[in-house]
């Protein structure tokens, strides 16, 4: 079984809860070890935020649960990283 370690995720959410109870909450389920939240867009009605989730057997669907929960919604998955070690993006000529 592969083990999340990273999980990136483009979220739309209401300006309500803010984006650190979006934070906090997600960082309480279990394996999640820490929680990055950034705020990337606000307009009038909604946010765009990037939220980067670490810990050490991530439940996507858990996560998922809790985005919506909180009035969000998952527009991509930018970045998964598993397996028994986390391995960091490089550079490459095409880059």
């Amino acid at each position: 079984m592969n083990v999340i370690r990273r999980l990136v995720l483009d979220i739309l959410k209401p300006h309500e809860p803010s984006i650190t109870d979006f934070a906090e909450q997600t960082n309480e389920i279990n394996g999640v070890e820490g929680v990055n939240a950034t705020l990337i867009e606000i307009d009038e009605d909604v946010q765009n935020i990037k939220l980067t989730v670490e810990g050490e057997g991530i439940d996507e669907q858990k996560v998922t649960e809790n985005v919506e929960d909180l009035g969000g919604s998952i527009h991509s998955i930018d970045q998964i990283v598993c397996g028994d070690k986390m391995v960091e993006e490089t550079s490459t000529p095409q880059d």
